[in-house]
This record gives C-alpha cells, structure tokens and sequence, in this order.
C-alpha cells in the first residue's frame, strides 16, 4: 500500500485544480494587517525539523506501537520496536521480517524516538550552523511518523515529551470542546521550554498549521463517528451520508485520504465549529498565559496546502495572529504557477509561501545544463522575483528539498530523469520504488554541484531554507526515502548493502555526517551574516554567458556591494574583469585567491566578491 500521506505531493503539478473563481479577485486595493512581511523574516536562514527523525533526546519517552492505532498502517502487529537510529534504511530487521510484510510496509511502521528534548539538545548546533529560524514540521497528538493526521491540535504528542502516561491520562479525561478545561501536558510545557531556549539564542520558531483537515483520531470526528447526526461535531465535517439502515457513513477526506476526514466550509471560510477551535488552538500557542505578551509563544505558522482552505478564512485567520504578535510569519504551502500564488501574498493572508519554484528553476538549472541554459534560467528567476514586492521575494523560504521531495544530493544522482519543469509525474519518477530511481551514495561531483547549488540558495534575494540533514550529506528518494534519521557524529550508522528492491550494491555504502559539507554550509551563512547585502540587499545580473554556463549578479545595500560569479560548467573559465568595477577585490570563499586582471572560475564552482 503506498504512502497515504505523500499523495500531497501530486498538488505541486496541478497548480491551479483547487483555486476558486474568488481567488482570481483584484487585492491590489487590500490593507495590509501587520508588517509584511515582518522584518526579521527577510533573510533569515531557515531549518526544517522533522521531528521523529531530528534526535532521540530522551529514551525514556519511546512512543508505544499502540500510538499507531488511528494511522493507515494501523494493524497493531507485534512484534515491534524502536527502530535503531543507525540501522541499513532499506534491510528490515528481524522484529519486521516477523510479520512478512514487504519494505514499504514496515517503513511507515517506524519509529525512531525523536522528539523535543533532542532539539532542545542541537539548538547549539543549529546557532553554530548560522540558522536564525525553526520550522518544524507537525508536533501535536497523532498517530503517525509525519503527524499531518492530528487528533488534538491543542496537545503536544506525549512521546515528543518527559511523561507520556501521564499526558494520556490529561488527554484522555479533557473536555476538548472547553478551550478554558484545556490542560498543560508534559509535552506542552516541554514545547514553552523549546520556545525559551530558542528565543534565549536569539532565534524564532514556526509550528505547521494542518487547517484543511484533521486525523481519524480527532476527537470530534470520533464523536461524529460515534453518534452520527446526534454529534454537536456533525457540521464541522464534509459528511456525504450518515450511517443508516439504507446507507453507509461516508464523508470527504482529504485528497480521498479516509484517514483525514476534511473540514467543512461556508462562504470560503472553515464552518464555524472548527474555526473557533484553530482560533483557540491559534492563542494557545502564541501566547501561552494569555497575558498579552507573545515572547513566550512561537514566531508564526506555516500552513499545510494552505490553497486548499478558503480565502476568506486565511484573511480572518491573520487579522488573529496579528493581533497577537504583529510580527508573527505566516507561510504557506502554495505550489504551482505563480498566478494561482499571488493572491495568497496580498498582505492580507501569508507573508510569503514555501519557494518551490525557486527550488523547481534551481534544480533545472544546475542539474540539466544542456536543457535549461543560463538565459533560461536567468529569465525565469527574473519572472518569478518580478511576480512580488522585493520585501516578499526577501521572505520567500528559498529550498532546494523538504520532507516531500527527494534529497537535493539524490536528485543530482538522478540526472537522468527530468526533474520538476519537465515532468508531469515527477513525484514518481523520484519515488525509489521506481526501479529507475538510484538510491545509492552520491559522488564527490555530485557533491560539487550540491555546493554549487547552496552557494547560488545563500547569495540570492530570499530566506534560505535548509532541510534537516542536507547540510550533513543526506541522501534519499522522496517520502519515505527523504525521511531518513539525522545524521551525527556521535552514532554509529549500519553502512547501506540493500538497494530498495532488496538488492545488494556491489559496494556497501558508508554512512556518517559530512564535516566538510557542514563546514561549507557554515561558510556561507558566516558570509551572509557578515554582510546584510546578502541579507537585504538590491539584485542585478551582470553576466549571462550560455556558452560558457556563467551567470553572474551582483547585491548592493547601502554602500556595500558584492559580486557573484557562478560557473555551471565542468571546465574552468576566465571572466575579465572589465565586468568588475575598478578596484581591489576579494573572495569572501577563499581570500587568499585575490582576482588580478583575469578572474579564474574554476568548474562547478563559484566566488563571492568584495570590494
């Protein structure tokens, strides 16, 4: 059975099939609520956390097999365990080869502990590696690995805290419907402590808003699938037909997930039952005691197939979350053609969206020379950056990779399949179970592109993103492949024998951080701290060579100025420097290779100048 969950994936190739004709209405006339986009979101370096997958700080809080009930995978078959952290991704161990099910089934069935105390525990890591913003990916009660099935948005998973019996029994005897009968769990306090933590190092946090539906566990679904038309919950779902004696119960879910029943709207807003709900979920977590003052709550939202949900609510939705810290960040999950993303950045809904265009062009770019030239390229950046202000653009979450696509490293292995501009079905092509989809460790030139790649993500208008792991080597197809456990430096990694279809590779794989690529990664934000042009600055391009695959442009604020040079090519190039300004330059990757009167790009590569 596939992975439910990952059907999402087909809504970044039908980017305009839930866009209503509301959506097409002119905003330009709209009043912005808030800053927008807030100002410490311009720029910032941005780290996706996946939870389950980040780092087991506390093994004493190992989610139970029990939790699953609920999931698509929610046969409770013993017998089963904590997976180990360093174990071979594609070789089931002798707890899974019990129950006879294949790989993909007993993936899903994973766990590996990952929770809240062991990003407590890297937030040092992460202020070393020059991130200034979290997202994580969805921490409240469900019975999944991904946790986009939520039974209690109001709650913290246990397992993601110190005591989770005792959180079970809070959960289990609440009056979910009284957000003034909510209680703090473990988990919850353990999340303010989170919080503290990372605002104590000067960093923000984002939470993932899934406001297009719930789980099957969700308590008022349960209610509705208890009591049926009898439910006070009946009208906050999509219900085609209850159960009677000459009918079965059915209702929408999401995307015809069944395990995510969707919520219901009125006038392109959520029905009033479950937009009270978010509303109270939304104070909860934004202001903790209710005081008034937002520093003990989280930084903002990132919203899950945020186009899917009415417009209507959206803008309601953030007159809230302003009124509660003016300078919260809204994003949204918004894919597909930059018309259907507009209205959504009007200043009257999200700050900015998740940039998977600029993720799509990127790999085009640097992935299929031959196909996507430097013009190519330059031209849809340029159509792309024109769409919004430059304050969006400078907010816009530039990725190359997230918890729903393949590792950047892995799609560069995969050249010969055609990446996102190309290819209708590319959610699965990338899936390693196609048989044409190499899962194997990338090369030392895949890694160069890589670099190549960051290098253009941390010198260009935007808020860099890095998936968790990226930064350290990961490889991987997409979900569930993408999903791996974080790599570090203090476990021991199984090497990879088994490719996916159960196969050996002809030469074990080795498994373990990459210093090296951390340290460039470190590099890049160290330059782009030092110096806000990177951050804030203005963009102009000059230099578009298709012949010679180099693309030059140059960010200006103030008096500063740097210029950047990329060569997309496999063979070094000489760039006169009459393209320069007069004066002595620097390379802020390298100052010891001052340029003279020719600069020298070497292949796959590229140099941040300086006056």
């Amino acid at each position: 059975m596939k992975n439910l969950m990952l059907i999402k994936c087909a809504l970044f190739l039908l980017p305009a099939l839930f866009m209503v004709a509301a959506c097409q209405q002119d905003k330009a006339t709209t009043k912005t609520i808030g800053p927008f986009p807030p100002e410490w979101s311009e720029g910032v370096v941005w780290y996706q956390i996946f939870p389950e997958r980040f780092r087991n700080g506390d093994t004493t809080n190992d989610p139970k097999l029990e939790e699953q009930k609920g999931s698509w995978t929610a046969e409770l078959i013993e017998p089963w365990q904590i997976h180990p952290w360093g174990s071979s991704w594609y070789e089931l161990q002798d707890y899974e080869k019990e129950n006879e099910r294949d790989i993909w089934y007993n993936i899903n069935r994973r766990r590996y502990g990952g929770d809240l105390q062991g990003v407590i525990n890297k937030l040092d890591y992460l202020k070393e590696l020059g991130v200034g913003a979290i997202y994580l990916n969805p921490v409240f009660v469900s019975p999944s690995h991904h946790k986009y099935d939520i039974a209690y948005y109001h709650h913290i998973h246990p397992s993601f805290g110190p005591d989770p019996e005792g959180d079970w029994e809070i959960i289990c005897h609440e009056n979910h419907a009284d957000p003034d009968a909510w209680q703090w769990t473990s988990a919850d306090s353990l999340m303010l402590k989170l919080i503290r933590e990372v605002h104590q190092r000067d960093l923000k946090i984002i939470l993932d808003g899934v406001f297009n539906h719930a789980g099957y566990n969700f308590f008022a679904f349960q209610d509705v699938m208890e009591k049926q038309q009898r439910s006070k919950y009946k009208d906050w779902f999509i219900i085609h037909s209850w159960d009677t004696d000459t009918s079965d119960f059915k209702y929408e879910g999401w995307w015809g997930v069944k395990v995510m029943p969707e919520f219901r709207e009125e006038d392109r807003n959520l029905s009033e039952g479950p937009r009270n709900y978010i509303y109270a979920v939304t104070r909860k977590w934004m202001d903790p005691d209710g005081d008034s003052d937002p520093s003990d709550g989280i930084d903002g939202w990132r919203l899950d197939v945020a186009d899917m949900v009415g417009h209507a609510f959206w803008e309601d939705w953030r007159k809230l979350v302003k009124s509660i810290n003016p300078q919260a960040y809204l994003t949204g999950e918004i894919t597909g053609s930059i018309q259907h993303i507009k209205p959504y950045l009007q200043g009257d809904e999200f700050d900015a969206a998740m940039n998977y265009n600029f993720s799509f062009i990127t790999s085009e770019f640097f992935i299929h020379p031959e196909d996507f030239s430097v013009s190519d390229f330059d031209s849809s950046l340029r159509k792309l950056r024109n769409a919004f202000p430059f304050e969006t653009n400078l907010a816009m979450q530039n990725l190359l990779g997230s918890h729903d696509t393949d590792r950047p490293l892995s799609r560069i292995v995969n050249d010969h399949l055609p990446t996102f501009l190309l290819q209708s079905n590319f959610f699965d092509e990338t899936s390693a179970r196609n048989p044409e989809y190499i899962t194997t460790k990338p090369s030392e030139d895949d890694h160069r592109i890589l670099r190549l790649m960051v290098l253009f993500q941390m010198t260009y208008p935007g808020a860099p993103m890095i998936y968790y792991g990226d930064e350290a080597g990961m490889w991987g197809a997409k979900d569930p492949g993408s999903r791996k456990p974080m790599l570090w430096p203090d476990i021991w990694y199984q090497p990879e024998v088994l490719n996916q279809d159960g196969s050996r590779s002809q030469e074990p794989d080795v498994v373990e951080p990459n210093t090296g690529l951390i340290k460039y990664y470190l590099k890049l934000t160290e330059i782009r701290e030092e110096n806000p042009a990177l951050q804030k600055g203005s963009f102009e391009v000059f230099l578009v060579d298709d012949l010679r695959k180099l693309y030059g442009f140059v960010r200006v604020l103030d008096q500063d100025s740097l210029w950047v040079v990329l060569n997309n090519g496999w063979e070094p190039q000489e760039i006169d420097k009459d393209l320069l300004p007069e004066g002595k330059f620097r390379d802020l990757l390298d100052p010891s290779a001052n340029a003279k009167t020719v600069l020298v790009v070497q292949s796959k590569s590229g140099r941040i100048l300086r006056k």
